[in-house]
């Protein structure tokens, strides 16, 4: 029973994100927004829906039960969450799931971004392992953590290309990463 109700906050949140992702695409369009890395975003989309689909099936099927660990697995996923929304407030209207750059822009260097470049990228990563885990379902723990990995070796250097032509991004990043810089 648990898992159901889990699976579908999942599945809720996912759609909530692409609905504020379509309105901050919008705004960002408005704004002279370009659009990077329109030849893998596909590849991510269908990674994500693969990954709900192989979690889902292998619970169920395999009547995998949620590990005896849960309490630790559960307060990890929930601070990843915490850095998630962290992120995403942090990044305001200039939040996507796709690589959308206004040239020239403001670059967005507060919050989780303060000490890290791609903090939401870290997120996904830990819930593409520990999801999975939490229900003993390691195919997919190990297979998604796997093509994540792969997908990301492809999508940080198009972010960071993207962001590199059109903003000053690496040089904001640099000085807040400085002492007194807040």
């Amino acid at each position: 029973m648990f898992f159901y109700f889990f699976f579908a906050l999942l599945v809720f949140q996912r759609v909530g994100e692409l609905v504020i992702a379509k309105k901050n695409e919008k705004w960002m369009v408005k704004r002279g927004a370009l659009e990077h890395g329109q030849e893998h975003y596909p590849f991510i989309v269908l990674l994500h829906i693969a990954f709900l689909l192989s979690l889902f099936l292998e619970v169920i099927l395999f009547e995998k039960q949620i590990v005896n660990l849960w309490y630790f697995v559960i307060a990890l996923l929930a601070i990843t969450q915490l850095i998630r929304y962290w992120a995403l407030i942090s990044l305001g209207q200039y939040w996507n799931t796709k690589i959308m750059i206004v040239p020239n822009d403001v670059v967005v260097c507060k919050g989780p971004y303060r000490f890290i470049r791609h903090p939401n990228y870290i997120v996904v990563a830990i819930e593409l392992l520990f999801i999975p885990l939490l229900f003993q379902a390691y195919a997919t723990a190990i297979i998604f953590t796997l093509l994540n990995i792969g997908m990301m070796t492809i999508r940080i250097p198009a972010e960071e290309k993207a962001l590199s032509q059109h903003t000053n991004y690496l040089e904001v990043f640099k000085l807040s990463q400085e002492p007194n810089n807040e």
